[in-house]
């Protein structure tokens, strides 16, 4: 295997490589264009030639980048669900591409990528109002990586540039969650309303919002007390669709005492509306759903939900997955174990919640002294005596 390099003009070369067609065994040449000293055009050339004797050489190909983003989403589609794909589709597409897809992707190097996400941050808004949010770029960035991984992959590229490049710093967003007070609050406000009892799964048992317009009454136990989430409901732009939780494992969810009356009685209401209507009341049927019977989209709950809390002067504009963060706070705050509470909440490992909310950790530490303080004072006070 051979090769050698050819001056096009003062500090431009051309590296040319010597291979054979492993099929027709014929003669081919590879060319490669290289600036920099002839030294360095002949450290290129010897660099290349080992990577073809290594078999970690990757021919050069003029496609560009946002030709193979296309090829990406279409290579991705069955591997992630339809609303992650579209979200995919969505930065790909308006943050991505305006930015580096007419760089070929062979040549595509980790300045140019962190050149574009400065110029997201400044003046990344389509309709030229400014820049994007550090977050937008910091998702911008973890899409390129995993497009360009496989790219690397395919052996289309030997190594991925996007790892050399570091995203945006992003300052998590403060969690708002309810006390006690509040959450009394917030019940009674919405208990005139069809939302009364998606608030109640969310602010007594933190549901999400997708298993809350999934849930059935099947899944309802009210000898036993208990909830089993076992699925979700997720909305695209082909419409809703169920699917699995997402952590993809059921959980069962024991009931308050409150939680468990108002269900009871949420069931005769709806049993009571649905006659009205010539329709029988199921355990297929939607535990919140429309007057007749019909499944709510997981974005009208949200909708709905945004659209009652702000008749309230009393209560902060909260989200309605902070209802869930409401309640894993109070869990953790109540001294029960973050393991438990894990379970609760259907984290897939008790590492994130301990993540998502080391917030309340600090006074649990506070209250452990003390109990270990007392315990140990109790037995010196017996030990003298």
């Amino acid at each position: 295997m051979k090769g050698h390099i050819r001056e096009r003009s003062p500090g431009r070369w051309a590296v040319i490589l010597d291979l054979r067609d492993p099929d027709t065994g014929k003669r081919r040449r590879k060319w490669h264009s290289f600036t920099g000293t002839k030294r360095e055009a002949q450290k290129e050339c010897a660099r290349l030639i080992t990577e073809m004797q290594g078999g970690d050489y990757v021919e050069p190909s003029k496609e560009t980048l946002s030709l193979f983003v296309d090829r990406w989403l279409d290579h991705i589609r069955s591997q992630v669900s339809p609303r992650t794909h579209e979200r995919y589709t969505e930065l790909a597409r308006k943050n991505v591409v305006p930015f580096l897809g007419s760089a070929v992707l062979t040549k595509l190097r980790p300045e140019q990528i962190s050149a574009a996400y400065a110029k997201a941050l400044v003046s990344g808004r389509r309709d030229g109002s400014g820049g994007l949010a550090p977050r937008t770029v910091h998702h911008m960035h973890r899409i390129l990586r995993q497009a360009l991984g496989q790219a690397v992959k395919w052996r289309i590229l030997a190594r991925n540039p996007a790892d050399a490049v570091d995203p945006p710093k992003v300052e998590r967003a403060k969690m708002r969650a309810f006390d006690a007070h509040e959450t009394a609050l917030l019940l009674a406000h919405f208990r005139p309303t069809r939302m009364f009892i998606p608030v109640v799964l969310g602010a007594l048992c933190g549901l999400r919002r997708g298993e809350v317009t999934a849930l059935r009454w099947r899944a309802v136990d009210c000898a036993a007390g208990q909830l089993a989430i076992v699925e979700s409901t997720e909305q695209t732009t082909r419409g809703t669709r169920s699917k699995e939780t997402k952590s993809g494992r059921a959980r069962r969810v024991a009931l308050p005492s409150f939680a468990l009356e108002e269900l009871r009685q949420h069931r005769l209401r709806q049993a009571e509306e649905l006659l009205r209507i010539g329709v029988r009341l199921t355990d297929d049927a939607y535990v919140f759903a429309q007057a007749d019977g019909s499944p709510v989209q997981p974005n009208s709950l949200t909708h709905e939900f945004t659209r009652i809390l702000a008749l309230s002067t009393a209560l902060p504009r909260v989200r309605f997955h902070d209802l869930r963060h409401s309640h894993a706070t109070q869990l953790l705050a109540s001294g029960i174990h973050p393991k438990i509470a894990q379970e609760r909440l259907g984290h897939s490992s008790v590492g994130i919640t301990l993540d998502l909310y080391s917030h309340v950790l600090p006074g649990m530490q506070e209250d452990a002294a003390a109990k270990v303080d007392a315990a140990l004072r109790a037995a010196i006070d017996k030990v003298a005596v």
